[in-house]
């Protein structure tokens, strides 16, 4: 069951700046010629048949918590029964099958870097396998959703945060009420208000402050990219030397194709990349196309890289800050 295309123009539209008012279903609606009730209904709809995950926060890593990225080298006859190990881990939100020799990749994303440790420390107990721990070093560029329609071109953000960003008390608090999505009611702002004994007005507030500091990167609708084509997820990645890679990040992150840039750690022997960008294409030719031109761009000779697509995915869900989640 797909989207219609008065559905798919809503999707599209509002996988940014949802409206941070008393009632923005009615908001939203006004475009498609619907009321409050008829936008919640087409919502509910579209997360029921997974077209969207959540309306909700999508957060700039390492600003509110903690996380990194972590990979397995499985036995192809054990793959399943770890990947079910690695996804009953609470703080995992993603976990995908690799097409190399380390195939299982997930990330792990909690309050701090004790309960990053402590879930690497769980997989390998129940598992038995070490996992290479790659945190985020750098980022260069940040993905904020998929153009849904071939004439718009992807929104592009700066990488680091903006403004100056003071810690709340109270932002953890509402981003773990609504990582699961924003309540799909009429004032779902004052919902969540309600659960955390706090005002509508502070809820709003401190979401308008942490997407005007670049800590949310995009507040909106969340996306299952599969659903609407792009089927080859690209994990690319570079050998770069050290003094090269801010110069090279750059000219990878020009390419409107590009939808996240890294740096992180390299792992040797097994692992000796230093750059990832993640590449969503509908076909594997599309996705080596833009592999192409980004090295072309570079224009520094680069040779050592590799190109790791997902097979597979066993789980996907935005960030944990639930701290009682974290506990489970």
């Amino acid at each position: 069951m797909s989207p219609n295309p008065a559905e798919l123009t809503l999707v599209d539209r509002w996988q940014h700046n949802f409206p941070l008012v008393d009632k923005p279903f009615e908001v939203v609606g006004r475009s498609a010629a619907l009321n409050g009730r008829e936008t919640i209904r087409v919502f509910r709809r579209l997360h029921e048949i997974g077209v969207i995950s959540r309306i909700g926060a999508v957060v700039r890593p390492n600003t509110v918590g903690a996380s990194t990225l972590a990979a397995l080298q499985v036995p192809p006859e054990r793959l399943e029964e770890v990947a079910a190990i690695v996804s009953r881990e609470p703080l995992v939100t993603h976990n995908y099958e690799r097409t190399h020799a380390l195939n299982l990749w997930f990330v792990i994303a909690g309050a701090d870097a004790r309960a990053i440790a402590a879930t690497i420390e769980s997989i390998k107990r129940q598992t038995g396998l070490k996992a290479i721990d790659l945190p985020m070093l750098s980022a260069y560029h940040l993905g904020l959703g998929f153009p849904l329609r071939a004439a718009r071109a992807a929104k592009r953000e700066p990488a680091g945060p903006r403004g100056d960003y003071r810690p709340d008390p109270r932002d953890r608090s509402i981003l773990a009420a609504i990582e699961d999505g924003l309540p799909l009611v009429e004032q779902p702002y004052r919902a969540v208000a309600e659960q955390l004994d706090l005002d509508q007005d502070e809820i709003i507030d401190r979401l308008d402050h942490l997407t005007s500091a670049g800590i949310v990167t995009r507040f909106g609708c969340v996306v299952r990219h599969d659903k609407f084509g792009y089927n080859s997820n690209a994990m690319a990645v570079w050998d770069v030397p050290d003094d090269m890679v801010d110069s090279v990040a750059e000219s990878f992150t020009r390419n409107p194709n590009v939808t996240l840039c890294y740096r992180r750690p390299r792992h040797l022997p097994l692992w000796p990349y230093n750059i990832f960008c993640m590449i969503h294409a509908r076909a594997r030719q599309d996705a080596y196309a833009v592999i192409d031109e980004i090295n072309l761009l570079a224009d520094t000779g680069l040779n050592r890289q590799a190109v790791l697509f997902s097979t597979r995915c066993f789980k996907q869900r935005g960030a944990v800050f639930s701290e009682a989640r974290g506990l489970n």
